[in-house]
């Protein structure tokens, strides 16, 4: 479905309450939508004055709030479970690295087809759940049209990863012909070196060179597990023993570096305000405040360190500092939803001294936004950004508590992306 929203019929919507993450929450307000962009915003009651003839559609006993912006997915994986069975590679791994060789090993028996299917209900869960927004990791460049022709939007970070020069040039040639000719109007283009150890050294100067020299961001998986310490200091530990092998990658092994995934990125150049740096679980001071004086954004994804028992990222360190923090849910290959109700929960459950209610739901909206290069046109509820938000319910109405209500037990009963309602929710 196209998510062009020109001409359709100037319309308010109403609730109980507004709530926006940087306003004071509006009781009995509502937003004036115009061609799928918020024209207005106020207490009912004024914008029925000024709008006398606009039509009202009240959501009684509700709250209207930004659409939630998902900062990290994969959606091409989220038929994964399946796959894990139908493929019979179905064991629960051990270590990060056995769970890297589990995904390869799958990957190897799809076909196109299967990724299709993936990520259509990918994007079907996403909107399901109250998402309007997603940073997609798009290993396909080809399959982009899948998202183009959803109601979401957001932005496709193209991925790229490999050693080997003569097949890393096209692979990487590709991704930049890809940004230049998606211009869909709801999915921006961006770059995804995959990782420090899944890239050559010597490619990231391409990388700097090709994508910001045009002004495309990147969104790279950063300190995501001890293993990749482990390599990224002295070239050793299961990344080396066990997946450089399984790769055929052994002759790119390289000598100690001494070094953090950070600080490595940083002298490659490829960190700025344009980059996302995505997970930062083992980071410590040094790489903290590099991230701060690059104005990087860090998208966390607590739940699915939490599956692959990784560890915890050291969030009061990254708040002490003023990184700006997004969340996200990666993939279902290491998360049980796509659900950012379920991250937020769950980000309030694991950091309770470090993350208030307002801090989780800034993180997924007008954070996550901003983390993808979007906060001009998405994130908040203000005259003109895109009209995408949520109608929760099942949460009362009294003003004490409303945002933390609405976050540990509120119910999506209605989405609206630019405009247009997604009719696929059911509710009892």
């Amino acid at each position: 479905m196209n998510t062009n929203s020109v001409n359709m019929p100037e319309t308010i919507y109403s609730a109980s309450w507004i709530v926006s993450p940087h306003t004071e929450p509006i009781e009995g307000g509502a937003i004036l939508v115009r061609n799928g962009f918020i024209a207005a915003t106020g207490k009912l009651e004024e914008l029925r004055r000024t709008h006398g003839s606009t039509p009202v559609v009240d959501f009684p006993d509700c709250v209207l709030m930004p659409g939630l912006v998902n900062a990290h997915t994969h959606l091409e994986l989220t038929y994964f479970p399946a796959w894990r069975l139908r493929t019979h590679i179905d064991y629960n791994p051990r270590r990060f690295v056995d769970w890297i060789i589990q995904l390869i090993k799958i990957k190897r028996g799809l076909a196109l087809e299967d990724y299709q299917a993936s990520i259509r209900e990918g994007l079907r869960m996403c909107l399901e759940a109250g998402t309007t927004v997603t940073g997609e990791i798009a290993g396909n460049s080809s399959l982009a049209g899948l998202y183009h022709n959803s109601l979401l939007s957001g932005r496709l970070f193209f991925e790229v990863l490999g050693h080997d020069p003569v097949t890393f040039q096209p692979l990487l040639k590709r991704a930049i012909e890809a940004c230049i000719t998606d211009n869909a109007a709801n999915f921006a283009s961006g770059i995804s070196p995959h990782s420090p150890y899944t890239i050559g050294e010597g490619n990231l100067s391409l990388i700097r060179e090709e994508a910001f020299s045009r002004g495309f961001p990147l969104a790279i998986h950063i300190s995501e597990s001890a293993a990749e310490s482990d390599f990224m200091f002295s070239s050793s530990g299961p990344l080396a023993e066990e997946l450089y092998p399984f790769a055929g990658w052994e002759r790119y092994l390289t000598p100690p570096r001494r070094m953090s995934s950070t600080d490595f990125l940083d002298r490659a150049g490829l960190l700025s305000s344009a980059t996302l740096a995505i997970h930062c679980v083992h980071i410590n001071l040094a790489d903290a405040e590099i991230l701060k004086k690059r104005g990087v954004h860090v998208a966390l994804c607590p739940r699915s360190n939490n599956y692959l028992d990784v560890g915890r990222a050291p969030v009061a360190l990254l708040k002490k500092l003023g990184i700006p923090l997004a969340l996200g849910t990666d993939s279902l290959a290491s998360n049980d939803s796509l659900s950012m109700w379920d991250e937020m929960r769950f980000a309030l459950e694991s950091f309770p001294k470090d993350l208030s209610a307002l801090d989780v739901f800034r993180m997924a909206t007008s954070n996550g936004a901003a983390a993808l290069g979007l906060k001009a046109s998405h994130g908040s509820l203000e005259p003109g950004k895109r009209a995408d938000f949520q109608v929760i319910g099942k949460i009362g109405t009294a003003a004490d508590k409303l945002l933390e209500r609405a976050i540990l037990s509120g119910e999506v009963l209605d989405v609206f992306s630019a405009g247009r309602r997604y009719a696929g929710i059911v509710t009892c």
